[in-house]
């Protein structure tokens, strides 16, 4: 199929919290990729980074920061942000690179290492910058955010706390069997229930850590791949970058308001579920041919929301799906399976890239005791700050 190009090799840096700086993850994670696709680092032909606004000057030239660590050979670089979106962007960048015939495989990587507790924006005073207003004019944090979704959720739908636990027990004991995740314990819903509130109604446990992690993927042309000797590789159909339509009227971080719609008709649907509607319209597929999805659970809310967004099930029906045990391993869309952020925290520029690890994992069928049967096709989701959608369609 035209635009598709070959994944030929994926690589992680483990989660956690270990004090040393991103270039090392990333580095862990882009020699691990190499080495799984059978390519050395010197025959490369471009590196795209994902970058991290915590990692100072480096962070913000990613690509260039990640080569030099790798040693100069000479290959192309990119340095890509999107906030939770810069991977999805990244491996957009990668893939148009190799379709527009200027490189014929790629390295893409993304690491981050995180602060201690939430994310909160850079330093610095910028009274133009939506993301540093909603601290300092609403004390708005990242989980006041999750908590308002969950109300929005239990408003409109009846979600109950008890819902949103069956998440947390369901990811967590995904994220138990995973070896690159942060968090390897299997969680009970009275665990859930009896950790501390942080931003009501929700729990500690409802909530991603942030975390330290590195991923990196190899992508090649199709080309590429035969000569290479990658018989049927696992295949980027798809990538979905999209950005919101006027007038968006679902409050989105970092927004402290939404758009008014009173002289202009809403668009059909919300941003969130146009950014999968264009992973699917690209890819020729819909939400009938998926074999997995793996999406950014934030909260165990947002999870919820995800089922919906990406048309698994009808508005209102998420719970419904998660009851049934639909989307736990084994279900008829198992979501989520390498634990998702429940089990890994946050590592923002990483994130969208592991996902895609994941995906590759799966539809090589070597993801081992969380490995989906006969899966085929599969799909991320996430979203980034300042408008960023992220999803990308992966099949084998």
């Amino acid at each position: 199929m035209t635009g598709e190009v070959a994944v030929l090799g994926v690589g992680m840096h483990p989660w956690g919290k270990w004090g040393r700086g991103f270039v090392e993850y990333g580095v862990t994670a882009a020699r691990t990729a190499l080495a799984d696709a059978g390519i050395d680092w010197r025959d490369i032909g471009s590196i795209v980074g994902a970058d991290t606004v915590r990692g100072g000057y480096p962070g913000y030239v990613a690509g260039a920061t990640f080569a030099k660590a790798l040693g100069w050979q000479g290959a192309r670089v990119a340095s890509v942000y999107a906030a939770c979106a810069s991977g999805a962007q990244a491996l957009n960048t990668a893939r148009a690179q190799i379709l527009a015939g200027l490189a014929d495989v790629v390295l893409v990587v993304g690491a981050d290492a995180a602060p201690k507790g939430f994310f909160r924006p850079a330093g610095g005073d910028r009274p133009d910058d939506p993301d540093w207003l909603r601290f300092r004019v609403l004390g708005a944090t990242n989980p006041t955010y999750f908590g308002l979704y969950a109300r929005r959720r239990m408003a409109l739908y009846a979600d109950t706390l008890e819902d949103f636990a069956q998440v947390k027990v369901k990811n967590a004991a995904l994220g138990a069997l995973n070896p690159h995740a942060r968090y390897r314990k299997k969680v009970t819903a009275e665990e859930v229930a009896g950790s501390a509130v942080v931003a009501d109604p929700l729990r500690l446990l409802d909530i991603c850590a942030t975390s330290d992690g590195g991923a990196a993927v190899v992508l090649s042309s199709m080309d590429f791949a035969r000569r290479h000797g990658a018989a049927g590789p696992v295949r980027i159909r798809a990538v979905s970058t999209v950005t919101p339509s006027y007038p968006n009227t679902v409050l989105d971080l970092p927004d402290i308001a939404t758009d008014s719609a009173a002289a202009v008709r809403p668009a059909d649907g919300t941003f969130r579920a146009s950014i999968a509607r264009a992973a699917y319209e690209e890819a020729g597929i819909g939400p009938e041919d998926l074999s997995l999805a793996e999406v950014y659970d934030l909260s165990t809310a947002l999870e919820l929301q995800w089922y919906e967004d990406l048309g698994l099930c009808g508005e209102g029906e998420a719970v419904k799906l998660l009851r049934e045990g639909a989307t736990s391993l084994g279900g008829r869309i198992p979501v989520n399976v390498s634990g998702g952020l429940a089990s890994f925290g946050e590592a923002v520029p990483a994130q969208a890239i592991a996902q895609v690890c994941e995906l590759t994992w799966q539809l090589r069928g070597s993801a081992g005791d969380r490995q989906v049967a006969g899966a085929r096709v599969g799909i991320t989701a996430n979203q980034g700050l300042f408008g960023h959608g992220s999803s990308v369609v992966a099949v084998r």
